[in-house]
């Protein structure tokens, strides 16, 4: 990994959700060979090496107030990742978007402190969150509750709103980047991006193709490489953006989709015909 020790990792202190699987797992194991000091928080004890492991399920207001807790013995942090995220097949709609937005947030917001001023903040959104901007105006009102216990309640009552658990939590994931950029910049030169992967290649994307049907994921259009992108690549696209080497990108939402958002947006590409099987 020599190629890569100009990205600025090596001797840094990092924490990551998720790492002990796909994306996450292939960017602890990055940052490990990179020289970065990888703590990792998640539901499953990782199996890539790090220097702690603490358990949590961002599900769980109270688990992760008491990661965030044991955390802060890390002491300061130079890049915070918490990217870990369940489909909604997986656990319901309302906990798929407890997990990926609304348990993440609380997350981040409450390692924030640890977060040094200069450092940065990386999360994964999805090719599935392309429409945002078409419910921007409810995204921003919701984006202003940080409470999960009050975004849990009001989906609730709400299904309607909450529509898959997926899309929504990706979507407001965008939102809530983007409008809480300028502040980190100003009060602290922390950035905050995400990418947005289109499929990958991992354990969490077999079992979404087992629920949507062979059909479903084979009509899904892969323009650039022909395949589902590993998580290495999607992590190598998530490790890149953060790097001291993208000082000036902050509010930034890279889709990491093989052209598929951009392609539907200008007709070069067409929806997929087959629909998930009831």
């Amino acid at each position: 990994m020599s190629s890569a020790s100009g990205l600025g990792y090596e001797g840094t202190t990092v924490v990551l959700t998720g790492g002990a699987s796909g994306l996450g797992e292939a960017a602890a194991r990055i940052l490990g060979e990179m020289g970065a000091i990888v703590h990792i928080a998640d539901i499953a004890e990782p199996k890539v090496p790090c220097a702690s492991y603490t358990p949590v399920d961002l599900a769980d207001p109270a688990s992760v107030r008491k990661a965030a807790e044991k955390l802060k013995a890390v002491g300061p942090v130079d890049y915070l990742f918490p990217i870990a995220g369940i489909p909604p097949h997986l656990r319901g709609p309302l906990d798929c978007f407890l997990v990926n937005y609304a348990g993440t947030r609380q997350f981040t917001e409450a390692l924030l402190p640890q977060v040094r001023d200069g450092g940065a903040i990386g999360l994964i959104s999805s090719t599935a969150a392309r429409a945002w901007q078409s419910h921007i105006a409810e995204h921003l009102e919701l984006s202003r509750e940080s409470d999960p216990d009050v975004l849990r309640k009001f989906f609730a009552d709400h299904p309607e709103r909450l529509r898959d658990g997926y899309s929504t939590s990706k979507e407001l994931l965008i939102v809530w980047i983007q409008q809480w950029a300028p502040e980190l910049a100003q009060q602290r030169r922390i950035r905050i991006n995400c990418i947005a992967p289109c499929p990958i290649d991992t354990a969490f994307m077999a079992m979404t193709a087992e629920k949507l049907g062979s059909e479903f994921m084979n009509s899904y259009p892969y323009p650039l490489l022909g395949r589902m992108p590993t998580g290495e690549e999607q992590a190598w696209s998530l490790l890149l953006l953060s790097s001291p080497l993208n000082a000036s990108v902050t509010g930034s939402v890279l889709f990491t989709d093989q052209g598929y958002a951009g392609g539907l947006l200008t007709g070069s590409l067409q929806p997929a015909t087959y629909r998930p099987a009831q």
